[in-house]
């Protein structure tokens, strides 16, 4: 690990005003950065520590729904009465996202923010545009199992690692952030994460300097909630193929859905064209074969992850099918 300073700020605009420095970094939970820093992947000059700011609280809003503090913990998050409650699918993403270590150190506003884990991009030996643009992405002719099938580029394929962002998604979640100047700003989370296209190093639309405060969900959206996450092993996996569905039935049709995946892209990926085509349908497989069609238009395999297009098809059924289960 490289030589680095450290600074504890005592606000989220004196914490933007810090990681606005050339090399600075914010550093929270640590869980993910830590673990690039020893690998030299990333080589901050600058550590700003947030770790002691106010924003572990969640909190009722006016309308209904949550706000949640950007330091509030992945545990405390799945077991606040209110989520579990309200935002189902949110709690289960979370209990199967990491090991309950990780889920009491790592933050929300870090999970968004987590940093892929393609092999390629964690071995500093290797090209990958993410992490040195413009040095190329050895995923495409490499091994590529756990890569993306939609939304990728010929510089980058790899996929967002985070369970959470999933249901975030699925959600309509809004990402809150200051600056410097103590400007707050409000993200749709649908515009928060970037495809790669020619710039797979830029994978946020966080300014420089702008800092998470919080995440805000609307008022929960009618019908039933359900995450599955289909991996390799039954604990501590990164997810092939993952599905956050929330489908509002009645008398055998369907009146809405949201549908968001992880595993199969560069960011949470929210299909509106297998949304629609379930909207005010039957429920049943024809139905639910048109979504997963609507959902897989333009997926690509690369090698090894050509599996993945009919696993996510197989899923996406799947989960329809449990949840409009009467």
């Amino acid at each position: 690990m490289r030589g680095f300073t450290y600074e504890r700020v005592g606000d989220p605009a004196q914490a933007a005003a810090a990681a606005s420095r050339p090399g600075a970094r914010i550093i929270a939970g640590g869980t993910n950065l830590l673990d690039l820093m020893k690998l030299q992947v990333e080589t901050p000059v600058h550590l700003v520590d947030i770790s002691r700011l106010d924003l572990a609280r969640i909190e009722d809003t006016p309308d209904g729904g949550l706000r949640i503090g950007a330091m509030v913990r992945n545990s405390d998050l799945a077991a606040d009465r209110r989520v579990r409650e309200r935002y189902g699918v949110l709690s289960r993403v979370l209990l199967a996202g990491a090991s309950a270590q990780l889920r009491n150190k790592a933050t929300t506003a870090g999970n968004l923010l987590q940093r892929t884990r393609c092999s390629y991009f964690y071995d500093i030996t290797m090209p990958c545009n993410k992490r040195v643009p413009g040095s190329g992405c050895a995923a495409l002719h490499g091994f590529n199992r756990m890569h993306a099938i939609l939304g990728a580029s010929d510089q980058c394929i790899a996929t967002h690692p985070s369970d959470m962002a999933v249901a975030m998604r699925a959600l309509d979640a809004r990402v809150e952030t200051i600056d410097a100047d103590g400007k707050v700003r409000v993200i749709p989370i649908a515009e928060f994460h970037r495809l790669p296209g020619d710039t797979p190093h830029i994978e946020t639309t966080l300014r420089a300097g702008e800092v998470i405060t919080a995440v805000t969900l609307p008022p929960p959206p009618p019908g039933r909630q359900m995450y599955r996450k289909v991996r390799d092993r039954a604990s501590y996996a990164f997810a092939l193929v993952s599905v956050a569905a929330v489908v509002d039935t009645a008398n055998g049709r369907i009146r809405s859905a949201r549908i968001a995946c992880g595993g199969i892209a560069p960011k949470p990926w929210r299909s509106e064209q297998a949304e629609a085509a379930m909207t005010d349908a039957p429920v049943g497989a024809q139905t639910f074969d048109a979504a997963a069609t609507a959902l897989l238009e333009g997926a690509r395999g690369y090698g090894d992850n050509d599996f993945k297009i009919p696993l996510a098809r197989r899923t996406l059924h799947a989960v329809l099918t449990e949840i409009t289960r009467a």
